[in-house]
């Protein structure tokens, strides 16, 4: 387990019927914001998948999902830890045209997460997914795509101050890109954290691109499921934490595997198997579009535009029993 750190002299920055005020709004503002920048539209999404289908998101390839039996169907059910490859799914199913997209409000359970100040077993997030051309597949795509999702939450951002004026968060809209075998060459001795730390302490906000294959030290800067994300055309979107002073992941995204990069990072991760799944055999047969898509986590983003400490303070979930005290004893209620 992570440690869960309060800033010293931390005070929560609305009183507790504000900030279900507060939270309703980000959410709202945000989804016409992002949605409208990227031409999506708004759909249903399931919590949970069968498990024989492989829709469900591995993660790192470690993570436990949670399974339980559906004796109507006959089948195994898993809550899902993502909707990275259900919704590529979808877009075909749905009939959605080039340049159009969709979004989702994702809840999932992840029972392995290591609880801190960010992160939950309760996950919530905009889960999206647009369709795109093999001539739009490359990596100014993916730039211009993450400087349209900063500035939605940056005009969110400045709406939230005008209806709140106590908050003080102040985010740059100017998007830093660099690659994670970049940073590594800048911070040899540093652990990727660290890295991202030094340099969005520098630079405000930024997009660390190209996560999940080895860099030159022989180690990934993340681990990255080999089966959604093209290695080479991914990346995270970070902003600098004011209250916590540290960096903040708000967004894991990029552009999704097509058949020749898939049947290549299956065999870098040794999951070569996986091509019997119903999923990866539509994707390996050219039958599903080609697209960019990602995850924006709710109560992150509702976080870093409140200024709050820890994600409990924005979402309801189970925590363990030194959080809870840490937490009463620095004055802050967990949902």
């Amino acid at each position: 387990m992570k440690q869960t750190k309060i800033p010293a002299g931390y005070k929560q920055p609305l009183d507790r019927y504000d900030m279900q005020r507060a939270i309703s709004c980000i959410k709202d503002t945000f989804q016409k914001e992002f949605s409208s920048a990227l031409n999506l539209k708004r759909v249903s999404a399931p919590l949970f998948v069968t498990e024989a289908s492989g829709i469900n998101d591995n993660l790192n390839g470690v993570e436990r999902p949670v399974s339980f039996d559906i004796p109507a169907v006959g089948e195994e059910a898993q809550i899902v830890h993502s909707l990275a490859k259900w919704k590529r799914l979808a877009l075909k199913r749905y009939d959605f045209e080039v340049g159009k997209g969709l979004y989702t409000d994702m809840n999932a359970i992840r029972r392995d997460e290591e609880l801190d100040n960010f992160h939950s077993v309760y996950v919530d997030q905009w889960d999206w997914e647009k369709i795109i051309t093999r001539e739009t597949r490359n990596e100014e795509y993916l730039k211009l795509t993450v400087k349209a999702i900063v500035k939605a939450i940056c005009a969110t951002n400045k709406q939230m101050r005008l209806i709140f004026p106590q908050l003080k968060t102040e985010l740059s809209e100017e998007v830093t890109f660099v690659t994670s075998q970049e940073l590594e060459d800048m911070f040899p001795q540093m652990t990727p954290q660290e890295r991202e730390t030094a340099f969005v302490r520098e630079h405000k906000t930024a997009f660390i691109m190209q996560i999940g294959g080895a860099l030159k030290s022989g180690k990934p800067h993340d681990g990255r499921a080999p089966d959604y994300d093209d290695w080479s055309l991914n990346g995270d979107i970070f902003f600098w934490n004011n209250t916590l002073d540290c960096a903040m992941e708000i967004s894991s995204m990029g552009i999704r595997v097509d058949a020749q990069s898939l049947d290549k990072q299956l065999k870098i991760a040794g999951c070569e198997d996986r091509k019997n799944l119903y999923f990866h055999k539509l994707l390996l047969n050219g039958e599903l579009p080609l697209t960019i898509g990602g995850g924006i986590g709710q109560s992150r983003l509702c976080m870093l535009i409140l200024g709050c400490a820890h994600i409990g303070e924005v979402q309801s979930s189970i925590w363990d029993k030194i959080t809870v005290q840490e937490c009463k004893k620095a004055g802050i209620m967990l949902l």
